[in-house]
């Protein structure tokens, strides 16, 4: 394996196994690279996604982790470079959305969403830089509501995310000197099992009139992965239909 960056270097996303994550991870896989992604509550929707890269001649490989535990963000990096020999993409896409407002939102809630908004996001990192080769690219995915929030109950969440966009501001500088590149791409409404009760709510909003495909996350998530991204770092791309205009 090349100890340099190419778009055919490695990939680890976590939270791969469905929505966005699966159509990163498909993305990443069709466009020539090995791919492993993580998974919680999904095996079966992992093993499935797996083999279907598989079959289709791509290399790809589930690994059970939760971003909550960062020894398992660890263990799912080693055995990501002890599968493929290094590690020249990072996708950060592991994320859990409780809602409520400040004065019935539980301590333990708040806990459990910080620890996987904003601390797993954190392990990620420090745990693949090691690993990860020179020029390589991190990709963190966070949300439309660092920007704005829009509704009442999603105080801890946007919270997190805009948690997220300073330490992908911060990140940019310190992996600057190893030409590494770390970026946020802030979604809107996507279209994926966890919205599909909210289409009636959600789509009056949205200025370009339609929720937005995680293929288009997909596509924006390879164009910063790719080569020619290699100039750009630090900066949180909002996708969100218009929204946050």
């Amino acid at each position: 394996m090349s100890s340099f960056f190419s778009d055919t270097s490695p990939a680890l996303v976590f939270g791969g196994s469905r929505g966005m994550g699966a159509a990163i991870v498909r993305r990443l896989a069709a466009d020539g690279r090995p791919v492993a992604f993580t998974y919680v509550s999904s095996p079966a929707m992992a093993a499935a996604l797996a083999a279907e890269i598989e079959q289709e001649g791509g290399s790809a490989f589930a690994i059970a982790a939760d971003s909550a535990d960062p020894e398992a963000v660890r263990l799912a990096i080693e055995a990501t470079v002890e599968r493929f020999g290094s590690l020249g993409v990072l996708v950060v896409n592991a994320g859990i959305l409780i809602g409520g407002t400040i004065d019935r939102f539980t301590i333990a809630d708040f806990d459990r969403m910080a620890a996987v908004n904003v601390r797993g996001v954190f392990a990620a990192i420090h745990y693949a830089a090691p690993h990860l080769l020179d020029g390589g690219r991190i990709v963190t995915i966070g949300s439309n509501t660092a920007e704005r929030v829009g509704s009442a109950g999603s105080s801890v969440y946007a919270m997190t995310k805009a948690a997220v966009a300073q330490l992908v501001r911060g990140a940019a500088l310190d992996f600057a000197p190893r030409q590494i590149t770390v970026n946020n791409i802030q979604p809107g409404p996507i279209e994926t099992d966890m919205t599909a009760d909210l289409m009636e709510y959600i789509v009056p909003k949205l200025p370009l009139g339609r929720i937005g495909k995680a293929d288009e996350i997909a596509d924006l998530t390879a164009w910063l992965t790719g080569v020619g991204a290699g100039y750009m770092t630090g900066e949180s791309l909002t996708i969100d239909g218009g929204w946050t205009a």
